[in-house]
């Protein structure tokens, strides 16, 4: 053990034997859920809060719109009746509207199917899309990604591989889509915009060049929008007018859209979210999917096939809930941007702090332009890989988590999660990284 009068805000020691008793071999290795687990003790023991950043969670109390709405149901009586595996059809509706409102993209109601969030959404939609045909067996993830994404396709047996697109932005991306997918073997493509962990976003011309090249191999993309319209350097959020969010939808034909409520409408403890597939892929067929399910059309294998097999349907009066926050949204009346936003204005001062105080940027531009700030930013500091700095934190009061764990080929950096940080927070969070940056230079 350390000297005891080692300057640090918790006390060495005790960190040091809570790492031990955690059994974790290496902190930076460790899952997110077990990060939070070894901060919850020492905080206990302590008695000093941490500065949380290892959770994307939503800091902002659920919409209540949507809680007015779910009670409204709940005291109907929807809680005795089992909902349908297709979901409510006036929410399958506000799905497409919303869609086409802020995609500018025509996805029929029957391709817009709630999921017990948009997490359940990828299973599912692996489920089906990485065995729609035979010789297609591995997905391929765009990191850094979300590590529970990878982490479904290895409870399921299937293939994946990954490409770190840190040297790959703009046209440098389609040679190397072009090698890889020429292969013959992908069947899906999957990544975030914006990008959970580094908050990068795809540019229209990169949307473009994976939509065009998967046209051209057959693959299916998954195009992950949990943070949908977060990319605060534009205003996507008046309805049925431009600009609207960049897609990929524009540029291929087969695609499936995770949209999550965990984030926009900080809904997560309901546990709900959207999948749109567009209408091409939802009415495609193929005999290889009779080797699992009992319908060659896509569409009917998501839904009673998979979506059944999975949840047997999603929470009666939550999809009451989605269905007025999407309508509200949908019909100019609610403006989820003007509360997220907040975010953004966090990043932006948290950010600073980091970079005043010796650490740096690891994905720092979208094609040459500056990363916006948003949900999380990603970070460095000389001299540390990124599983040693989330240890070497630990003892500052800091949390977060190593890119390690999202496919990252920047084994320096971690990620830093802004939503939990309360502006009364911000000068301890100061102080704690002065006294970092003072005892390691």
């Amino acid at each position: 053990m350390k000297d005891t009068l080692v300057n640090t805000p918790i006390d060495y020691n005790l960190v040091e034997r809570k790492i031990a008793e955690s059994g974790l071999k290496n902190v930076g290795k460790a899952s997110i859920r077990e990060v939070r687990s070894l901060i919850n003790q020492i905080e206990k023991e302590s008695n000093i809060k941490f500065i949380r950043m290892e959770m994307g969670v939503p800091g902002l109390p659920a919409n209540p719109i949507g809680l007015e709405a779910e009670a409204k149901a709940l005291k109907a009586g929807v809680g005795s009746i089992y909902p349908s595996i297709e979901g409510l059809p006036e929410l399958k509706n506000e799905i497409s509207r919303f869609v086409n409102l802020f995609l500018n993209l025509d996805i029929d109601p029957n391709g817009c199917i709630p999921c017990t969030g948009s997490t359940n959404g990828s299973f599912i939609s692996f489920l089906i899309a990485a065995r729609m045909y035979k010789e297609k067996d591995t997905t391929l993830f765009l990191d850094p990604g979300f590590p529970v994404h990878k982490q479904q396709l290895q409870v399921l047996g299937l293939k994946q591989t990954s490409l770190d697109v840190y040297d790959y932005r703009g046209e440098k991306l389609r040679n190397k889509l072009e090698e890889i997918l020429s292969s013959g073997n992908i069947s899906t493509i999957l990544y975030s915009n914006p990008n959970n962990p580094s908050w990068i976003c795809f540019t229209e011309k990169e949307l473009r060049i994976i939509g065009e090249i998967a046209k051209k191999y057959g693959v299916i993309v998954l195009e992950d929008l949990a943070y949908f319209n977060m990319d605060f350097r534009k205003n996507y959020s008046t309805p049925g007018k431009p600009p609207y969010q960049p897609t990929v939808g524009k540029f291929c034909d087969d695609y499936i859209l995770l949209i999550s409520s965990s984030k926009i409408f900080s809904y997560a403890g309901q546990r709900i979210g959207s999948l749109a597939i567009s209408n091409h892929l939802f009415n495609s067929t193929s005999e290889d999917l009779l080797r699992f399910y009992t319908s060659n059309n896509f569409g009917r294998a998501m839904i009673y096939g998979a979506a059944y097999a999975v949840s047997a349907g999603v929470t009666h009066s939550t999809q009451y809930a989605l269905y007025s926050l999407f309508k509200a949204v949908n019909d100019g009346d609610y403006q989820f941007i003007n509360d997220v936003k907040v975010y953004g204005e966090r990043a932006k001062i948290i950010k600073k702090m980091f970079l005043d105080n010796g650490f740096k940027l690891v994905y720092d531009n979208d094609d040459g332009e500056p990363i916006a700030d948003g949900f999380y930013f990603t970070i460095s500091y000389d001299g540390f890989t990124g599983d040693e700095l989330i240890g070497e934190l630990l003892y500052y009061g800091i949390s977060a988590i190593s890119l390690a764990n999202t496919g990252s080929t920047r084994k320096e950096g971690i990620r830093a999660c802004v939503s939990f940080i309360s502006k009364e927070q911000f000068p301890e969070l100061e102080k704690r990284l002065k006294l970092f940056n003072e005892n390691h230079k």
